[in-house]
């Protein structure tokens, strides 16, 4: 049927079509993938503080729990995701230490993730057990100097923060101990309530119980801090080792490449979160020291700790067994 000259001045008057308009971002779930077990302390600082997060976005967060290789497993499905905002990496310190301790990796840890935030910390601790004849660091130092290789120290395992904590604490000490790695720093502070340790470097958290019952006491804090809730133990940097700060952390990474708007907005949203008064209730009963840093900070954070690392397990020998 043949066009007329009215329909078709009608047909250009007709507004264009509006072009789909990209929804704005986040609009749909967020996937955070946590490479270690359920339950643990990462786990459980996830499920803390994402929930808050998600209700400042208006979004939820799915946390999925990827296991394995030292956390590298998780790393690696995050690293090679789409850098859209939509898969995220709650890791922790491991994230500066794998490099240097795992073979056969499929990415490089100091190019695929844009650092977001520390989120928090878990402070380690060094303490004996109850009839130990040492009742300072300084004293625990000289004993090892004179005995050398015969105290022997309990960690949450080969490669964890206990182990690097422990191993810069010989090293900068002067002195050697027997390390004893455990699955887990529960099952460290068992031992060591039980007398069969005579220390551990582990987080206050797993240390923490066994002291209070009497069969143990606590020598130092490795943090840079005395902990508020453990104010009149010293530090190790007090105790006659300078500039000592060894903790565990976790810290939430998305893919290289994401949109600095975005990572803003998460790091806005998390330091949001951590500071409400029942978040940090929450993770102050798990021993956590609520962070938020910057994206800025907390990547030099990484890189610095990248460095220190890298060296540490060089020169202590550490590798995974």
């Amino acid at each position: 049927m043949p066009i007329t000259r009215r329909a078709a001045l009608a047909a250009a008057a007709l507004p264009l079509a509006a072009p789909a308009l990209a929804q704005p971002w986040p609009g749909r779930p967020i996937r955070v993938l946590v490479p270690f077990a359920p339950g643990g302390a990462a786990d459980s600082a996830a499920r803390t503080v994402l929930p808050r997060m998600g209700e400042r976005l208006s979004t939820t967060f799915v946390v999925e729990n990827r296991t394995g290789a030292g956390g590298s497993i998780g790393g690696a499905e995050v690293a090679r995701s789409a850098p859209d905002g939509f898969t995220l990496l709650w890791d922790a310190s491991s994230h500066i230490v794998n490099h240097a301790l795992l073979r056969g990796l499929t990415f490089d840890y100091a190019t695929a993730f844009l650092p977001i935030s520390q989120v928090c910390t878990f402070p380690q601790v060094v303490a004996v057990k109850a009839d130990f004849p040492a009742r300072d660091l300084a004293a625990f130092i000289a004993m090892a100097k004179a005995r050398p290789n015969t105290i022997n120290m309990g960690t949450q395992g080969n490669a964890t923060a206990g182990h690097l904590g422990l191993a810069r604490f010989a090293r900068e000490a002067g002195i050697e101990v027997q390390h004893v790695p455990y699955r887990g720093g529960a099952d460290a502070a068992r031992d060591l309530a039980a007398g069969t340790l005579d220390g551990v470097f582990i987080t206050a958290l797993s240390a923490r119980p066994v002291v209070e019952s009497g069969r143990a006491r606590f020598l130092a804090v490795a943090s840079a801090q005395r902990l508020a809730n453990l104010p009149d133990v010293p530090t190790l940097a007090e105790s006659g080792l300078p500039g000592f700060d060894v903790s565990e952390w976790v810290g939430l990474f998305a893919p290289a490449g994401t949109s600095p708007d975005i990572a803003t907005r998460l790091q806005q949203a998390l330091a949001a979160s951590l500071a409400e008064e029942e978040v940090r209730a929450r993770l102050d009963r798990l021993g956590a020291i609520p962070v938020g840093s910057t994206p800025a900070a907390f990547a030099r954070y990484v890189t610095e700790g990248r460095a220190a690392m890298t060296t540490l397990v060089r020169e202590a020998n550490i590798r995974i067994e």
